[in-house]
């Protein structure tokens, strides 16, 4: 269902009085606040988080020096000295290393990002302090550097994860912005971001000189104007930033506005043609000037892939170690509560074409299969694609199902298909045979790695993915697999349920 755009009149005074009113729904309009106002005369996030996270550094540094001390003993006052003088030049070091301006460039910025930097810049500063101490005359002893050296990076990465979270609970981390390109890819856009009111990104609205029809999913949201206008937005309603998703207007017009843009104090956000090809792992260079988008070859190698078995092996095993007397709790209760066996088993797609039984716990009354016909006219998807069965509230949830659900705790007994090598913690979503079928041509690459407990899919939405995008989100994953993407992907997963942003189950059965 679409309708047709409606057109803002280009009035700071009107524009601004509709931006200030209550919304239906979340999250609040926060830059309400500061009406009138240009980005480069007030306050915003790169202010905020630059602040936060110079301070949990720099807190992050005195905890690891002094717990290393309780624990080998004390300094000597040379080491405090050198501690104290090098705080300020940790700061100008970290700044150097781009560890302060990843929040206010990027949309969803992630402490996980941060590690490897941290790792580094760790690592080279405590060089720096020994061989300093050295040349002095005194210095620390090795056990407590190493000691030093590993709390630092834990400290450090702990605490910028807690200046993260205080950030976003401020008004000031929320980022005005607009999309310049009110097409398929601009709409896509703005409603990802809509759904994901944790990254800051409060949207005014599109510019755009030929919009294709609206879509559905966009709230208020309205056409501001034309490609010409976009300068006088920025300018008149403080736009932090700008996001451009090319659309039906001339390549010519869109290098104007972004060396217009170069002019104003905003971040520039451009969405790459072939983004659907184009992922984390790939690569910018130069060829005789011109810049070269750099795509790693779509396999995984053989080191790789005894890499990620390894890890997948190792922590599934700690994990059904650690969980084995909550497993039997959740086990003794969905036998007392509900009749019928403790583990569900159904037939998924699996690595190379190869279908396994996966293992969850029972959420649903032991005959749901017999009684889905009964309420398959509650699927909220009945008449826009067969591929997906979704019922909110499934009526065939027992009481434990509905807690297990609620936290993905039903997901556990995966961990010994883990073990057993027929997943991943890791990897594309396991499709029942009836959704596999669907998958066609380039998108039956999601069979070259082992299906996962979690991945992109669930990390990002579930059931607020079409299954098109889902199968784009698995090829990606596959074509750009790394170990880092994996420690974040599970790392996402975590804070999502911590957070309580849970994803709607995708099936209305236990095949979600």
């Amino acid at each position: 269902m679409t309708t047709q755009w409606e057109v803002a009149p280009l009035d700071a005074a009107s524009v601004e009085s509709t931006l200030a009113e209550e919304p239906r729904d979340p999250p609040a309009r926060a830059f309400a606040a500061w009406p009138d106002v240009p980005s480069r005369e007030r306050r915003g996030r790169a202010w905020l988080v630059h602040r936060l996270l110079a301070g949990a550094d720099l807190l992050g540094l005195s905890l690891a020096f002094a717990l290393a001390q309780l624990a080998l003993g004390g300094a000597d006052t040379l080491e405090v000295a050198l501690l104290v003088a090098s705080l300020p030049v940790w700061v100008v070091t970290a700044k150097l290393y781009g560890l302060y301006d990843r929040d206010e460039q990027h949309t969803a910025p992630t402490t996980v990002d941060d590690f490897t930097r941290v790792f580094h810049l760790v690592t080279v500063g405590l060089w720096l302090l020994l061989a300093l101490g050295w040349l002095l005359g005194g210095g620390t002893t090795v056990p407590r550097a190493l000691v030093f050296w590993a709390l630092s990076i834990v400290m450090i990465v702990m605490l910028r994860a807690v200046a993260r979270v205080l950030a976003c609970r401020s008004p000031l981390y929320v980022q005005r912005a607009i999309i310049v390109g009110a097409g398929d890819v601009g709409q896509t856009v703005a409603q990802r971001l809509l759904a994901h009111p944790e990254y800051g990104v409060e949207l005014l609205g599109f510019v755009d000189d030929r919009p294709t029809e609206r879509q559905d999913g966009l709230g208020d949201l309205s056409r501001l104007g034309s490609l010409g206008d976009v300068t006088a937005i920025v300018s008149s309603f403080g736009v932090d930033r700008v996001i451009v998703a090319f659309s039906n207007d001339s390549h010519e017009d869109y290098l104007e506005l972004l060396r217009q843009l170069t002019d104003v104090d905003v971040q520039v956000d451009v969405v790459p043609r072939l983004f659907e090809m184009i992922g984390t792992r790939a690569e910018m260079s130069s060829l005789e000037g011109i810049p070269v988008v750099s795509l790693p070859p779509p396999r995984l190698a053989r080191l790789s892939g005894l890499i990620k078995r390894a890890m997948d092996l190792t922590l599934a095993t700690i994990g059904v170690v650690l969980l084995s007397p909550f497993l039997l709790v959740v086990a003794l209760a969905i036998r007392m509560t509900s009749p019928g066996p403790v583990i569900f088993r159904q037939v998924r797609m699996g690595y190379e074409g190869t279908p396994f039984e996966i293992f969850k716990f029972r959420t649903m009354v032991a005959n749901a299969e017999d009684l889905k016909a009964e309420v398959s006219h509650l699927n909220v998807h009945l008449a826009d694609d067969p591929r997906m069965f979704k019922i909110p509230d499934d009526p065939r949830t027992t009481s434990v199902g509905r807690f297990l659900r609620r936290w993905d705790l039903d997901e556990l007994p995966q961990l010994f298909n883990v073990i057993r090598g027929e997943m991943s913690l890791v990897g594309p979503r396991p499709l029942i045979l009836e959704e596999d079928a669907y998958v066609e041509t380039w998108g039956r690459r999601r069979l070259d790695l082992k299906p996962g407990i979690t991945g992109p899919w669930q990390a990002l939405g579930a059931s607020t993915i079409p299954f098109k995008e889902m199968v784009r989100l698995d090829y990606l994953y596959i074509t750009n697999w790394s170990l880092s993407q994996d420690v974040k992907w599970i790392w996402r997963t975590i804070a999502r349920l911590i957070g309580g942003k849970h994803p709607v189950r995708y099936m209305g059965d236990e095949s979600a």
